[in-house]
């Protein structure tokens, strides 16, 4: 594979400029990869946790089943994520993660990360980077969940996975595909079907944001930003001097 084509390399290439020798040792983690089907389980809560997985192609998100027949979503993942990294140091699986749409999957165990971190200084701040920027996302989303309302709580969610997928493309986020059903947004908001379809009809008619099927559109970046409340801290650009500092 040319690791200019490769998901996971222009992820991490997002956090710091790779050697050459740092791209081959990325490509390793994309061999192999087997097709999935949408809604297929990569895992289950509690199955034995000895591998991770990275996504090449299609989205998959992560889940908690709970005691009265809901489902609360914790995070989606995008090609190029690392799938599984939190649970580097636990024996059982702590969430399912599920894809949304058909795809391909890489599976890797753990010994291969290790691997890794044996010969790349880069390769494993960066990986502890990951951990962290991943950490600080539920952390950002369990305050979405609980102080702002349904209007404010989609907003802010759009906007940073228009910042996501502008990480992993070359063009903007302005306008991306988003394959998530009302029901995955709804589980994953803390919300209704419903309140999701009417949030998004009242944001259409202010001008804010606009969905064609699995596709939408922010005319206006700001204006969302505004009636988000959104601060983009927590994802990945103020990360980078890090490294640059870590390498002198």
């Amino acid at each position: 594979m040319n690791p200019d084509e490769s998901c996971i390399v222009r992820h991490f290439d997002r956090y710091f400029r790779l050697s050459d020798d740092d791209k081959a040792l990325l490509v390793r983690l994309e061999d192999s990869a087997s097709p999935v089907k949408a809604g297929t389980s990569l895992w289950e809560e509690r199955d034995e946790a000895y591998e991770f997985c990275t996504l090449k192609r299609g989205w998959a998100f992560s889940y908690r089943d709970l005691e009265n027949g809901s489902r609360q979503i914790l995070e989606i993942y995008l090609p190029g994520d690392i799938v599984g990294l939190r649970e580097f140091a636990f024996s059982q699986r702590l969430a399912g993660v599920q894809m949304i749409e058909d795809g391909e999957v890489c599976f890797f165990p753990h010994r291969h990360l290790i691997d890794i971190f044996r010969q790349s200084l880069t390769l494993t701040s960066i990986m502890f980077a990951i951990s962290s920027r991943q950490q600080v996302m539920i952390t950002e989303r369990l305050v979405n969940l609980a102080r702002r309302n349904a209007r404010q709580k989609l907003a802010h969610f759009l906007l940073e996975m228009c910042q996501r997928v502008k990480q992993t493309q070359s063009d903007g986020c302005e306008s991306f595909r988003l394959p998530l059903s009302q029901e995955l947004l709804a589980d994953l908001l803390g919300l209704s079907p419903v309140h999701i379809s009417r949030t998004f009809t009242a944001l259409n008619e202010d001008g804010l944001v606009f969905r064609d099927r699995h596709n939408v559109t922010i005319p206006d970046l700001e204006a969302l930003k505004h009636e988000a409340g959104f601060d983009d801290r927590y994802l990945i650009e103020n990360m980078r001097p890090l490294f640059h500092e870590a390498n002198v």
